[in-house]
């Protein structure tokens, strides 16, 4: 049955050539190891598909299942030392040398791992739903009657046929067979595979693509032998038997799973990779762990603990064992109240030996106390509502993108506040990769009157005046906002538009010029039927801007098909718009390797033209030696243009003869068609032999404007001490001239620049082997390294590092890569041209290893992935590019300049929350395990508990676990806006002054501190006194929770101590948990004695009646307490930290006193700073 007209051939947008016809070259690799998968086309139960038991297609992306959840879950909480040492306590409480009953002991622990295990759940079950979402989309599939049906993408089975229609995700990796194009070409969206927006064109084969109709395919019938599954998803290598023809399968055939059918009605394939055997899925690895230094840090305090636990648990059963021996000598009994002479094994003084040692493991089961269980818990929380804040903060949202921040992982969230030094990409990143066209060279004659804001940069850098325009006129207004009316284009030059260009000198050439803007390219129209407009979709942003630019000066790309392409242009002889269309026969496809694209087409007129455009680097050398009237001003003209910050291509033609194109065609069918695994090769091969002997028609230029707020964003980072490096892929002109407009750059700041481009190197290249000038070479870039080191060394000047690819490839070797290092880390800015994707990644690794400091890498394209997860944060721009960089990165942004809150405001602000929230965290749980050793001291150590069991239990859960999760989601030291007014408060972190051993350790000696006032307080005060009217003394009971009470006091009020930004949640978590007490002592004393023990009515009858139960809480949680708030105070009033200094200045209402404000910012510029600021100051010394 029919399923919709089917699309003529004229209707096609867009197709580059692609082979379709059947090769008569056999493939030696199929039926190999790697290329053994056969697929039986519309018979997937076919006996042998069954034997060879493909993976279905369901697919899952969870963690757990039903059966595994619990085991593999509990195995993953269990990794964690503390969470086992626990456990193995919880056992041992079960056991006669417990100091707690064993459900005290269970009971923090399974709250603890049961709330991890829900939250491991929550996350698992949302993905689970999103499998089942996907498993469950409809698709139809041939019944084997010529009719389709409907069903799960799960139910699929490798060789169904299946009809996927406009604007579906296709269900599997499938073999295009037809579509609703007469040719069997499509169009594929794969934002999903490798976050590239522009389509891609597929085609399939000659032998197919007539299937049209459903009924077409009831007695279809073919076998496909390809390679296995695989990861690589830009190659495939297959072959199909039809009808005894055999078709050779390249990717133009393949169409992957999750990537959308786009401008097509319709398509027909044969599923050939299912479930976990699609490319998709094998790609679908687990990003890089990262864990922050603060999280690293912690884990060497947890071991510290450990260590310091198990210490003083031997040195208490060591004097145990001593006391326990000397119970009994001689038959005299030294301590007769405790029947030495008839005790159990455990106060046995004749085993005095394993006495002590049953007491070791009691006593690490009493101190295990020290260890704070909740830590791990409380931290995953907090960090969680830190990421809220900044996925929700209004300031870093985009309006025209309609795209906010996006913390992707909540693991690196502190980390933010410790970045030393940043690694950016330039294009899309500090660049908007929104490229308009606005100058060119033409036969010579530079043309576009336009002013990029690299030379304005440039013009302030000389203190010279701007021009408007070239006759100093003042007639273009626009230029001045930078601002065009069409999207693209911003070329202004009264010579070429409006017509004019039939009047200069060389009006031919540039006819030309337009001609092949309009026709070298693999952009695809979109005509308005109403207005008649036309709009582009191209693979690059330069692509659709020399369109766009043709179209403006009157040759319009109006519509395209595999075979031809239509232009209007204005005819040179009539004057008139006229209407041409050019046979499109070859697209020579551009690459990172070619670094140029060609066409091969055939005008009206019979003649064959080569049009090519590509690099400087590559085009010169392939002019023809007899055509280079205007070489030399081109090349000055392309050399300016670089110096402006703008992107140029060169363009060039060639008229071919029949004989040499025929020859050549029949020599690129073949390599296309082959499977082989070096076609790639075979394809440059041949079309390396035709892009010779060139005639040069001119140059483009496309200028890539600054992102809004760069150069202020770049200048609060250096303000913070934040080391900048630009890694980036353009010529060193360029970046030189981009580094300056984004002020990373300035005058009067030395350049060491090393590069190969020395003359001595140009002319080893032409005559030596490639064995001397590599050694040349690489000692070429050792002497500009050790020259430039040693100037850094003398002076004290700021210098920036310029080296370009060539060179950093030898200085990324292992012999020279510290000493670059060492320049490196000496120079103010560097940057790094022409730097290829892995030589990001490496120079992203050396800086991250070497330094041992954080490093942070932003990009935002696909070019840019290996850098970002080998750094320690990366983070995604949300371009232009796609979504690849961002799907790899660990919080994402849409501008660059967004970059100066995450860090500066955010950053700080979560590197001082956790690190002060970590070293409260271990201060209360030192306070109550030292308050347990000493009573235990005091009882020689005879294991008994000072508290109550529940009493201990509880403490961690309920009593102090909510006013350090406020601290650490809601504490400020300064406002955003002081965050961003004095940008070296950011050093704080980088310098890591809060969570350095030495401030861990006075925390320590705080808890310490703190648990001997509490414990020799109510000893001497109660110890033999009467504690109320009645004249009765304390017992244990009375002691240890006066000692508690005072412990919840003064733990509780430590953190109103410690807090700098009182919230309303602050105070209901931080009186409330004290308050909680209170109302779990009246109602636990309530309950039965067999459950409350001690606690049986304990406060009501004993404690509240008792005047001196209130004042010694409150004399012990000021004694407590006086220490540190004196310390505090004195630090604060004479000794302030930076946060300290601007404290005062928003207290003593300085804020906006500019002197007063401009002192305390100064400490932020350096000699050595980037920025706008230090232009400035460094302006104002010359």
């Amino acid at each position: 049955m029919a399923r919709g007209r089917r699309r003529k051939l004229h209707l096609s947008k867009i197709y580059t050539f692609a082979c379709g016809k059947p090769s008569v070259k056999e493939n030696d690799q199929i039926g190999q190891p790697g290329f053994s998968r056969v697929v039986f086309c519309n018979e997937p139960d076919h006996y042998e598909a069954k034997i060879r038991n493909y993976a279905d297609n369901y697919v899952s992306t969870t963690k757990y299942t039903l059966a595994s959840f619990l085991p593999k879950s509990l195995f993953e909480q269990f990794r964690r030392v503390a969470n086992f040492f626990f456990l193995v306590t919880g056992i041992m409480s079960f056991t006669d040398i417990a100091p707690y009953s064993a459900v005290s002991a269970i009971l923090p622990l399974t709250i603890v791992i049961a709330a991890t295990m829900v939250k491991e759940g929550v996350e698992d079950w949302q993905r689970k739903q999103q499998d089942i979402e996907v498993n469950n989309r409809n698709v139809k599939v041939h019944n084997g009657d010529g009719t389709f049906h409907d069903t799960e993408w799960r139910n699929l089975k490798v060789g169904d046929i299946v009809r996927v229609e406009k604007d579906q995700f296709f269900p599997a990796d499938m073999l295009l067979l037809s579509s609703s194009y007469e040719d069997g070409a499509c169009y594929v969206e794969t934002m999903n595979l490798d976050g590239e927006t522009n389509l891609k064109l597929k085609q399939a084969l000659e032998a197919t693509s007539s299937l049209s109709e459903d009924s077409d395919f009831q007695d279809f019938k073919a076998v496909i032998r390809c390679e296995d599954p695989n990861a690589h998803l830009y190659t495939f290598v297959g072959t199909m038997e039809l009808e005894e023809q055999h078709c050779p399968l390249n990717p133009q055939q393949l169409l992957l799973r999750d990537s959308k059918l786009r401008n097509t009605d319709y398509i027909y394939g044969a599923v050939i990779f299912t479930g976990h055997d699609t490319k998709v899925i094998q790609n679908s690895t687990d990003a890089p762990s990262k864990r922050s230094k603060v999280e690293k840090k912690m884990d060497k305090l947890i071991y510290f603990l450990f260590f310091v636990l198990f210490v003083i648990s031997f040195i208490g059963s060591v004097i145990f064992g001593i006391i326990t021996k000397d119970d009994l000598q001689n038959g005299r009994m030294k301590r007769w109240y405790l029947r030495p002479d008839d005790t159990t094994v455990f106060y046995d003084p004749k085993g005095a030996p394993i006495a002590a040692i049953l007491h070791f493991l009691t006593a690490v089961m009493l101190y295990a106390y020290l260890i704070p269980i909740s830590l791990y818990v409380s931290i995953e929380i907090v960090k969680v509502l830190q990421s809220i804040f900044i996925n929700q903060d209004i300031h870093m949202y985009d309006e025209e993108t309609d795209k906010p921040a996006r913390a992707r992982t909540s693991n690196l969230n502190e980390e933010l506040g410790q970045v030393d030094t940043i690694l950016s990409d330039k294009t899309g990143t500090l660049t908007c990769n929104s490229m308009e066209f606005i100058k060119c060279s033409v036969a010579g004659t530079a043309y576009g009157r336009g002013i990029t804001e690299v030379e304005r940069a440039m013009a302030k850098r000389k203190g010279s005046p701007l021009a408007n325009g070239v006759n100093g006129n003042d007639k273009t207004e626009d230029d001045k906002s930078g601002k065009s009316l069409v999207k693209g284009f911003n070329f202004k030059d009264e010579r070429i538009m409006h017509g004019n260009w039939v009047n200069e000198p060389h009006a031919d050439i540039i006819q030309g010029f337009f001609r092949l803007l309009a026709i070298c390219h693999t952009a695809i129209p979109e005509v308005d039927e109403e207005t008649g407009h036309v709009s582009y979709e191209a693979e690059s942003p330069d692509e659709a801007a020399f369109v766009i630019a043709a179209r403006e000066l009157g040759f319009e790309f109006y519509k395209r098909t595999q075979t031809s392409i239509s232009i209007h242009e204005l005819d040179l002889v009539s004057g008139k718009k006229v209407e041409r269309v050019y046979d499109l026969l070859n697209v020579l496809e551009f690459n990172s390797t070619r670094k140029r694209m060609s066409v091969i087409v055939r005008n009206q007129e019979g003649k064959l033209l080569l049009l090519c455009k590509g690099a400087d680097s590559v085009m010169f050398e392939r002019l023809d030696e007899n055509s280079l009237d205007f070489e030399e001003d081109t090349r000055n003209h392309v050399n300016q243009y670089a110096d402006a910050g703008l992107r140029t291509l060169i363009l060039a033609y060639r008229e071919l003869d029949e004989g040499e194109y025929v020859e050549f065609n029949k020599k690129f069918i073949e390599a296309k068609s082959s499977v082989s695994a070096d076609r790639e090769a075979l394809i440059d091969e041949v079309t390396e032999r035709m892009e010779r002997n060139l005639v040069l028609i001119g140059a483009t230029a496309v200028e890539d404007k600054l992102q809004h707020g760069v150069p202020d964003c770049i200048d609060k980072l250096a303000q913070a001490g934040i080391k900048i490096w630009v890694l980036t892929g353009d010529k060193m002109e360029t970046a030189i001239n981009i580094g300056f407009a984004c002020s990373l750059l300035r005058q009067g700041m030395k350049q060491i620049i090393i590069s190969l481009e020395t003359p001595d190197i140009k002319a080893l290249e032409k005559v030596e082997d490639k064995a001397v000038v590599t050694k040349a070479s690489k000692e070429c870039v050792l002497q500009q390294i050790t020259t430039g080191k040693a100037q850094v060394t003398a002076s004290s000047e700021a210098y920036a590092l310029i080296i370009d690819g060539k060179s950093l490839a030898y200085a990324l070797e292992d012999d020279l890569k510290n000493l670059f290092l060492e320049l490196a880390i000496g120079c103010a800015s560097v940057i790094c041209c022409r730097s290829s994707p892995k030589q990001k990644a490496l120079v992203t690794r050396l800086v991250k290893l070497g330094t041992g400091k954080t490093t942070l890498a932003i990009g935002d394209g696909a070019n840019d992935v290996g850098m970002l997860q080998e750094a320690d944060i990366g983070i995604g721009i949300s371009g232009v590019e796609g979504m690849q960089a961002v799907m790899s990165s660990d919080v994402s942004i849409a501008q660059f300049q967004y970059l100066q809150r995450l860090l500066l405001v955010h950053g700080h602000w979560c590197y001082r929350r956790l690190s002060t929230m970590i070293c409260y965290f271990f201060y209360k749980n030192i306070a109550f395990g030292v308050t347990l050793f000493l009573y235990e001291a005091h009882a020689a150590f005879s294991g008994q508990p000072a508290y109550n069991d529940w009493f201990m239990t509880f403490y961690n859960i309920f009593f102090t676990s909510l006013p350090p999760i406020a601290l650490g989601v809601f504490d400020q030291d300064v406002s955003a806006r002081f965050c961003l007014k004095f940008p070296l408060l950011y050093q704080e972190g980088v310098q890591n002054v809060l969570f350095n051993w030495r401030r861990i350790l006075s925390w320590m000696f705080n808890g310490v501190y703190s648990a001997m006032i509490i414990f020799f307080f109510c000893i001497r005060a109660l110890d033999s006194e009467a504690f109320d009217s009645a004249g009765k003394t304390v017992g244990r009971e009375i002691l240890g929770t006066t000692m508690y009470t005072c412990l919840i006091w003064v733990v509780n009020c430590q953190m109103a101590l410690t807090i700098n930004y009182f919230t309303l949640i602050q105070h209901i978590f931080i009186w409330g948990s004290i308050a909680l007490w209170y109302l779990f002592l009246i109602a636990f004393g309530a309950m039965s004695p067999s459950i409350s023990s001690t606690a049986y009515q304990l406060f009501v009858e004993a404690l509240a009646p008792a005047p001196n139960f209130w004042f010694l809480t409150l004399f012990a949680v000021i004694s407590a307490l006086v220490p540190f708030y004196a310390y505090s105070a004195l630090q604060m009033r004479f000794y302030p930290m930076y946060h300290g200094m601007i404290q005062w200045l928003r207290l003593e209402g300085q804020t906006d006193d500019p002197e007063y404000c401009n002192m305390v910012r100064q400490r932020s510029i350096r000699p050595q700073t980037v920025g706008v600021s230090a232009r400035r100051v460094a302006r104002t010394h010359r």
